[in-house]
This record gives structure tokens, C-alpha cells and sequence, in this order.
């Protein structure tokens, strides 16, 4: 069955990870992506390690379900072609340092000349305006001047990045959640608009509730470790023999005399200085050793198995590899394998986005460089094989041959 997106023509201009992560989900979604890279040098994402038979392993992973074109959009006939492909497309989306895409004739006013219907979708560091606007940034400068790594970490430690690429991913998000909007207002206005996504302002909005805290007391939030700076415990623990987390956060079941009785704490019940969360929060010096002492005399599956008969949330710090294979994580179809021209099959995460009636989730590999180039040319504008041909004779495109998929191996 056919994506909720199904219909919408996508051109994606973007490169390494911030822009291809949103990409990515329009793609699961269900709308038509096209991925524009230059002829012989690609997303520079595609030379990212581990590589399996020549494919990037990290490309492979964010540009799935996408059309891959080559067009080389310094040459006027790339230029050109590419606003004829605009003419047809519903969303442009671009993550260059800003200036670049005026410089190259395809920014927002240059498609919106041939369509005003566009949604065009601009994500750089710090936004198209402002003082910081022409700086570049990646992933780890916008987390350190966004506030995060100052949270993130033990008390008293070096800051530290998540170990994900939150600064990228959340402008990734931010802008699909934008671009799905503004397709919605153009059925009502009949008009697209230009989307600005600054991955500085994306990390200030997802920092929860830090800000507001300060704002409230005028004390600057620091690293907690696993904590959380309201409710306690809500962290990792370490066990006979690993790490399990648990979380009590009051409220109507107050889970904290169960939490007490099951690690043989019950003295801790009516003490006063352990009386709801943030109390426990506040007297935590007090709390830690008495709580860490506990938990490590026994196992984390006997833990986790006593917590969850008492409704305790809980869990275990899982590693990758435990991950993937969690029963869950597999139940909820989280791990997928895809076709792939070149490898046969790509493993990938699947899509959060569980839809009742319109399935989401990836459907192919990533695209070889310029693999659709061909294809997408000729049904979006009529182009044959020889202006095909021609065009990559001029450098405007891939050469043909250069392009095909390898056959497929016979050992595989």
C-alpha cells in the first residue's frame, strides 16, 4: 500500500547528515526523493567508513528509498535542468553554508520563478540570518554552543557528546515536521514558502525544560550523569553484574515505599529527607551510597524481574548488538532488510512512524551514484538517450555506463 506521502516530488540538494536524515523520512513517508550529487564526486557522506563492498556504510543508512541523479549544477545546462525538474517538484531541500545556493542560481527565488508553488527547505548551522549565519558548523560545534554537552556527563567531568548526532538529527526532524506543514497551508493558499531550519535554534528547543529552570532560579544547569534534576532515582544503576536503569517519578502511585521495600530499604520509607521526588533530589549526597550499595547485591535480570512485578519502570543498559536483537525492537519490525542494486540486501533501522492505514518504512537501498539519473530525467522531462549522452559528454551529467548497477553476484 502506497505511503501517506505518495504524490510528492522531492529534490534533495543536501549532503552528509542534517539534510539526508530529513530526506530519509520523507522517503519512508512515501513521497518521491530525488537525490542530486555531482557527477564523479557524490555526497561526500559516500566515503564514511565502515564500507561494505565499496558502499558506505553510514550513506547506506540515511539515504535509503531515495532516486540517486547526477547534475552538475555549476554548468548553466545543469542549472537549467534542474529548474526544469523544479517545474515538477513539490519540495527542494538544500544544507549548504548560506549564499551557496544563490550562488550556484537555484536559491528559493530562483524556484520559485518557475514555481511558486515550492516548498523550499534551507538547514545550515545557525539559520539564514543573524550574526553567525555564515559560519560554518557540524554536528558537534552547534552541541557545544546549543547548551547540550554542558548537561551532558558526570559532575565535575570535561563536557561530553551524546553519542549520537543530536545537532544534525534534530534539524533533520525539525525541518520534515516544517516542510509537512507548509505542504498543508499550499492546499489552502495555493502558495509555497521558504523554510529556515538553524541547527543552533533546533538544539535550544529540544534541551527540555534546562532553560525555564534557569530562567526560574537563575542557576545554570550542569551534568547530572544519568540523573534527573527533578525526580530520584531516575538513572542507571550498576548491579552484581551490569547496568540496569530505573526511574520512579511519583504521582498518583507512589512507587517509592515498593522501590524501598524490594531492595531492603525500608527505614528509607519515613525519613523525611527522602519524601518525593525532588526532595530525594535534593538530599542525593545523602541518598547515592545508600541506593548504590543496594542495588549491586544482587543481578540485573533479578533486579529487573522483581521491579517489573512491581510495576517499577525499569530496563537494562542495553549495548548496540543487544539492541538489534532485542525481541521488542524485532516485534516492532525496528530492523529491516532492503533491496540494494549493488549488495543485494542492506540492514537498516526501520521507521518509528506506525501507521494503521498507509504503511511507512523504507522500501529500497540507498542509490549507487547517479544510478537513476537516466530514469529520472526522462520521465520527469522526456530527455532521451542521446540527450542523455550528450549531457555527459558536456560533464553535466554521469556518463551512462558509469551509472548502470554491477550485475548482481553470483555467489551472493
Amino acid at each position: 500500500m502506497a505511503g501517506p506521502l505518495e504524490g510528492v516530488r522531492v529534490l534533495d540538494l543536501t549532503w552528509i547528515l542534517s539534510g539526508p536524515y530529513c530526506t530519509m523520512l520523507l522517503a519512508d513517508l512515501g513521497a518521491e526523493v530525488v537525490k542530486i550529487e555531482k557527477p564523479g564526486v557524490g555526497d561526500l557522506a559516500r566515503g564514511n567508513g565502515p564500507l561494505l563492498d565499496g558502499e558506505s556504510s553510514y550513506f547506506l543508512s540515511i539515504n535509503r528509498g531515495k532516486q540517486g541523479v547526477t547534475l552538475d549544477l555549476s554548468r548553466p545546462r545543469g542549472r537549467e535542468l534542474f529548474l526544469a525538474l523544479c517545474k515538477h517538484a513539490d519540495v527542494v531541500i538544500e544544507n549548504m553554508v548560506p549564499g551557496a545556493v544563490k550562488r550556484l542560481g537555484v536559491d528559493y527565488a530562483a524556484v520559485r520563478a518557475v514555481n511558486p508553488r515550492i516548498v523550499y527547505a534551507s538547514i545550515s548551522g545557525f539559520g539564514q540570518t543573524g550574526p553567525y549565519a555564515l559560519r560554518p558548523a557540524l554536528d558537534v560545534i552547534v552541541q557545544g554552543m546549543g547548551g547540550i554537552m554542558s548537561l551532558t556527563g558526570e559532575p565535575g567531568g570535561p563536557p561530553i557528546r551524546p553519542g549520537a548526532s543530536l545537532g544534525d538529527i534534530s534539524a533533520g526532524l525539525f525541518a520534515a515536521v516544517g516542510i509537512l506543514a507548509a505542504l498543508h497551508e499550499r492546499e489552502r493558499s495555493g502558495e509555497g514558502q521558504h523554510l529556515d531550519i538553524g541547527m543552533l535554534d533546533c538544539q535550544l528547543a529540544i534541551v527540555e525544560n534546562a532553560f525555564s529552570r534557569y530562567f526560574a532560579t537563575g542557576q545554570v544547569p550542569g551534568p547530572l550523569g544519568t540523573r534527573h534534576p527533578g525526580f530520584t532515582p531516575f538513572q542507571a544503576f550498576q548491579t552484581r553484574d551490569s547496568w540496569i536503569v530505573v526511574a520512579i517519578v511519583g504521582g498518583e502511585r507512589n512507587q517509592w515505599p515498593l522501590f524501598c521495600a524490594a531492595i531492603g530499604q525500608l527505614g528509607l520509607i519515613d525519613d523525611p529527607r527522602f519524601q518525593d521526588g525532588y526532595s530525594r533530589t535534593q538530599h542525593y549526597a545523602d541518598l547515592e551510597p545508600i541506593l548504590n550499595s543496594a542495588l549491586r547485591t544482587r543481578g540485573s535480570a533479578e533486579w529487573l524481574q522483581t521491579f517489573m512485578e512491581l510495576d517499577i519502570p525499569c530496563g537494562p543498559v542495553n549495548n548496540i548488538a543487544q539492541v538489534a536483537q532485542d525481541r521488542q525492537v524485532l516485534a516492532r519490525e525496528m530492523i529491516v532488510e532492503v533491496p540494494h542494486s549493488k549488495l543485494g540486501k542492506s540492514k537498516l533501522v526501520g521507521t518509528p512512524i506506525k501507521l494503521s492505514r498507509t504503511p511507512a518504512g523504507p522500501v529500497r537501498g540507498a542509490p549507487t551514484l547517479g544510478e537513476h539519473t537516466a530514469a529520472v530525467l526522462s520521465q520527469w522531462l522526456g530527455l532521451r538517450d542521446l540527450d542523455l549522452r550528450k549531457l555527459a559528454e558536456q560533464g553535466v551529467v554521469q556518463p551512462p555506463e558509469a551509472t548502470q548497477p554491477p550485475p548482481p553476484n553470483p555467489a551472493g
